[in-house]
Order: structure tokens, then sequence, then C-alpha cells
């Protein structure tokens, strides 16, 4: 009885062992094959969920020269200004949020970080397309990044990279006391479908 038992219990376990495996495999075989198809799921039904209006007029924008303060903020979705990096030939479009419709048509804009001018830290994504930031590798310590917007145009220095994880936001901290540009990109930056990394450019403003 106590044999049978034995035997009983090790098949169960020899069955969910087996039942793990290939349920990692599918999962791996999912991410490998389909992840572009998952990833244009979720961008069809982003799209849905926000919709930007590129006709719409724009709010002008202005900053106080006393307290660096943004006066008539932009409208979430709508286009605000542009960023370029000579170092890689990037010149694109910013807009205000992080939507993946956004992401679509250029780089966004954390909405929970600051805007440039205000004097804390400003998050900015973009793909890491052959026409964003895929030689993002190529920068280096002490490259340029020019953020121009309708109410001024900001230069920042950049002084640090680093990979992280998806996961590590305290590697993208938010604070006022300092103007900091934090740029990021998927990576690796050949990388098809989800990616668990990030690389990060971390630029400070110019006096």
């Amino acid at each position: 009885m106590q044999n049978k038992l034995v035997q009983t219990v090790k098949a169960t376990i020899n069955c969910i062992i087996v039942a793990l495996l290939i349920t990692g495999l599918l999962i791996f075989g999912i991410k490998l094959f389909l992840g572009q198809e998952i990833e244009t799921i979720f961008l069809l039904a982003n799209k849905v969920s926000i919709n930007i209006d590129e006709n719409k007029e724009p709010v002008e924008t202005i900053i106080s020269e006393e307290n660096n303060k943004i006066q008539n903020y932009p409208e979430y979705g709508t286009k605000y200004g542009t960023i370029e990096i000579d170092k890689i030939d990037v010149n694109l479009p910013v807009y205000f949020g992080d939507t993946l419709e956004i992401l679509k048509k250029g780089v966004g804009h954390s909405s929970g970080s600051y805007f440039p001018g205000e004097g804390g830290s400003i998050v900015y994504m973009g793909h890491n397309s052959k026409k964003m930031f895929r030689r993002f590798s190529e920068l280096q310590i002490g490259d340029e990044i020019k953020v121009t917007t309708t109410y001024g145009e900001y230069n920042y220095r950049i002084y640090d990279m680093q990979l992280i994880k998806e996961t590590e936001l305290d590697k993208l901290p938010i604070q006022k006391d300092k103007e900091i540009l934090m740029v990021y990109t998927c990576y690796p930056f050949n990388n098809i479908g989800y990616a668990t990394q990030r690389y990060v450019v971390y630029a400070e403003l110019e006096k």
C-alpha cells in the first residue's frame, strides 16, 4: 500500500513538472513568434481608447520667467515640441503622454514628470526602431540633446547612460530640485516584441 502511494505521488509530481515545462515552452513560443502581433493588438486597443486630434488648434503654452511655472499646459496627446540629437541624426516630434499610439507617432513625455524649463525631472521615451532611438548606444557623455518647445528652447548635456530593468523605477527619479532630462528606449535595440530592459540616457540642463 505504501509503495503504491509513493508511486502515485511520484507520478503526480512528474506530471506537474511536465505540465510546467510545456507551459513554459508555449509561453516562450508565443513571445518568440507572436510578439509583434501581440504588440499590434495592444496598439489597436490603445488607439480606440486614446484619439489624437491632429487638426485641433493647440493651446498657447507659456512659461513664467518669475517662477518657471507653465501656464496653459499642452493637452494630453498633443505635440508641443521636438527633440534633436545631432550625434545620432535624431529629429523627432514630442507629444505629451506615453500611450502606444503616441509612441507610434514620435517621442512620448511621461505625464508624471516635469516639462522643459520647470526645473525638475523630465522623462521622455521612444521606440528602438531605426527611425527613432536604434543608435542610442553611440551616444557618449558630453553629447548634446536639444528640446525645442512652443514656449522656448532648452539644451541638455549627457552625463550618464544606464541599462536598467523596466521595474527599476527608482532609476527614473522624479524630483524638482534640478532639471534633468531622462530619455529611454527598449533594449536590446534589435529586439522584436516585448522587452524587459531599458536603455536610459541622462542629461542636465545647460545654463
